[in-house]
């Protein structure tokens, strides 16, 4: 299963007061999808699949990923997105700079992961494409 959304929706302040601003990514972008895991729920145990492809546009940071088949819990996130159950989409991070206090507007971070999540900090970090391919 393959699944495209956004992990990150720049200029909109998330519920933890933060706000991501355009070319925050730029450095995972250069990089490639391949250092970046996919996890579930930021569970560094539970990785269930892999980053096919990041790249920022006008949007946010925009993901296509595929899930797993020889994970147990990337089977069970699958079927959790595929009844909608799960749709929401989340990454870890280190910042690198930063402005303001409130929000504080991330303008270059460290991209540690990407998850497929039930609650994302920015409520519209979702999946919007789902296939079985």
């Amino acid at each position: 299963m393959r699944f495209a959304g956004y992990a990150a929706l720049f200029d909109r302040v998330d519920q933890g007061g933060d706000l991501v601003r355009p070319g925050a990514f730029a450095r995972a972008v250069a990089a490639g999808p391949g250092g970046v895991p996919l996890l579930w729920q930021h569970d560094p145990r539970r990785p269930i699949g892999r980053i096919e492809h990041l790249s920022e546009d006008t949007r946010g940071l925009r993901v296509i990923a595929r899930l797993s088949d020889a994970s147990g819990t990337a089977r069970e996130a699958g079927a959790l997105l595929r009844e909608g159950a799960v749709a929401g989409l989340s990454f870890g991070y280190r910042v690198r700079a930063a402005r303001g206090a409130s929000p504080r507007a991330l303008a270059d971070l460290d991209l540690v992961e990407i998850s497929l999540v039930t609650l994302p900090m920015q409520p519209g970090a979702r999946v919007h494409l789902v296939t079985e391919e």
